[in-house]
């Protein structure tokens, strides 16, 4: 039983927490101590968590690759996954909805689709994520950092997807196109709203009418 007691508060803000280690981390946004560095770019971050989700972390040498695309691995054993997705083999199926995975990882992650778990949990706002890359991600609204920088403007995006899609208001490209009339469009979800206009649909009604 949960009982969301915080008997851990702190000194600056009086804000509360259920453990003792979560205070400390707290405490370290305001002191501004930064206690673990990046051996490669040499930035120190206050959380060991912000320092895992470091960019530079994904820069390690990859000498073993891919004889179909080209991709490099930093272990000669992980080609062999990777080649699944290749041969589209998918040895690992769900027990609950028979759907199949190539690796066993990816199932253990799907499986939390199910069961709601999610073992990741934020150091800053006690949010839980069912994948550590999401986690990795989410950090980044508490950080601010914007690693994906547009090479035409220099605008940067937390998101590798939002820059891909800011590309396009560059290059002009549209992707999306209407199977009605043709007209394209650069972002899926405007392709989404335009759609209404062909089909009538009108799914926001007024409460007050």
């Amino acid at each position: 039983m949960h009982t969301r007691e915080k008997p851990f508060e702190c000194s600056v803000c009086s804000k509360g927490f259920s453990r003792k280690s979560n205070l400390k981390r707290h405490l370290r946004m305001h002191t501004k101590e930064k206690p673990f560095p990046c051996d490669l770019c040499k930035k120190e971050f206050s959380l060991e968590s912000h320092l895992t989700a470091c960019l530079c972390t994904d820069t390690r040498e990859k000498p073993f690759e891919c004889d179909v695309c080209g991709k490099g691995f930093s272990q000669k054993c992980n080609i062999n996954t990777h080649l699944r997705t290749h041969t589209r083999e998918k040895s690992f199926a769900c027990d609950v909805c028979f759907k199949g995975f190539s690796q066993k990882s990816t199932l253990k992650t799907h499986l939390r689709t199910h069961t709601k778990e999610k073992p990741f949990a934020c150091d800053l706002c006690n949010k839980g994520f069912s994948e550590k890359s999401t986690l990795k991600t989410h950090l980044r609204t508490h950080t601010r950092e914007k690693p994906f920088v547009c090479d035409m403007c220099n605008k940067g995006f937390s998101l590798k997807s939002n820059l891909t899609t800011h590309l396009r208001t560059h290059t002009k490209e549209k992707p999306f196109a209407c199977d009605m009339c043709n007209k394209g469009f650069s972002v899926k979800s405007t392709l989404k709203r335009h759609l209404r206009t062909h089909t009538r649909e009108k799914p926001f009604a007024c409460d007050h009418v």
